[in-house]
């Protein structure tokens, strides 16, 4: 017979039984990272995105005291990376600091299939850095606006064209041409050094490249930009009108910084996470390392960066429809 008695010694002993398991969770959670951290890059070794994910990570170790150790796994434009981090044990011993716009807010518009589920498999820690594509023309070019370009390019019709070599490129590309119902041909280039050649050489008109990969030929004054993608200027580059300022209507194609887990990592870490990557984010040196990429730092939080990723993604499936991307 069950009786009061027996019931409150049966809760006592399973109360017994279950502290020390409860109590020492509570402990590791309150001690992490109590190891080594890994932090996957998804693209190869020494590239742009390689320094930024080491010098990030080089950042965390700092405040933790911990090893954070850069894991390169480079495919499929970041996407072999992404499942890795998504498959993870979500311990908070596998981080994420990835360009989120190309690698999760874009990624359902430019695969049929993915291994993973952008915004559910995850746990989205913060926002760290925004930048922006540039319409960019040769250094030699005669055009120092876009209403300069815009009338050329309006004269010329079909005989004029530009190059494109990756998704937001393109993009970029077909709203400006929207915008002024412009009929410049696009020519694909599988690398930029090729491209930039032909820009040089003046067979390209114009090209959309991120400020980042040629930041050294703006400096050099080998190339010059006549507009930012993002709709306001940015602070890391304000000699550089935005979209607005230039009558490109519709057009706020941006790109950003962030950090990731794996869905269903502890509450308490992705706080510590948080707090930490966002403490980093303004530092002295973090926001000098930013802007000489052309590039504004972005602290956040996870809501914050859950609704932007909630909003690109939405906004990459008008993209791709605008410039005919079909998933590969």
């Amino acid at each position: 017979m069950l009786t009061r008695r027996t019931l409150l010694r049966s809760t006592a002993a399973l109360t017994a039984s279950m502290s020390p398991l409860s109590t020492r969770a509570s402990t590791d959670t309150d001690n992490y990272p109590v190891g080594p951290i890994k932090s996957i890059c998804p693209f190869a070794p020494g590239s742009g995105a390689d320094t930024k994910v080491r010098f990030y990570s080089n950042k965390l170790a700092q405040i933790t005291g911990k090893p954070v150790i850069v894991e390169n796994k480079p495919g499929a434009l970041g996407n072999i990376a992404t499942e890795a981090v998504a498959r993870a044990k979500p311990d908070g011993y596998t981080i994420y600091i990835a360009p989120g716009s190309s690698t999760l807010a874009s990624a359902p518009s430019l695969f049929k299939r993915l291994g993973y589920d952008p915004i559910n498999d995850f746990e989205h820690i913060t926002t760290l850095s925004a930048s922006a594509f540039a319409l960019v023309v040769p250094g030699t070019s005669p055009f120092k606006s876009v209403p300069e370009l815009t009338a050329y390019l309006k004269e010329k019709g079909d005989a004029a064209s530009y190059g494109s070599i990756a998704p937001p490129s393109l993009v970029a590309a077909e709203i400006y041409k929207q915008a002024f119902e412009l009929k410049t041909i696009e020519v694909k280039y599988k690398e930029q050094g090729p491209l930039l050649n032909d820009l040089y050489s003046g067979q390209l008109a114009f090209f959309f490249s991120d400020l980042t990969t040629i930041k050294g030929q703006l400096l050099e004054g080998r190339i010059r930009p006549l507009a930012v993608t993002s709709a306001k200027r940015l602070k890391s580059a304000p000699d550089i009108p935005g979209a607005e300022e230039v009558g490109i209507a519709g057009m706020d194609v941006i790109t950003w910084w962030s950090v990731h887990v794996p869905a269903k990592t502890p509450k308490p870490i992705c706080d510590k996470l948080e707090a930490w990557f966002n403490t980093i984010a303004v530092e002295p040196d973090v926001v000098a390392f930013n802007a000489a990429v052309a590039s504004d730092v972005l602290p956040g939080n996870s809501e914050f960066l859950k609704q932007l990723l909630l909003k690109q993604t939405a906004a990459w499936h008008d993209y791709a429809r605008l410039a005919h991307l079909e998933p590969e």
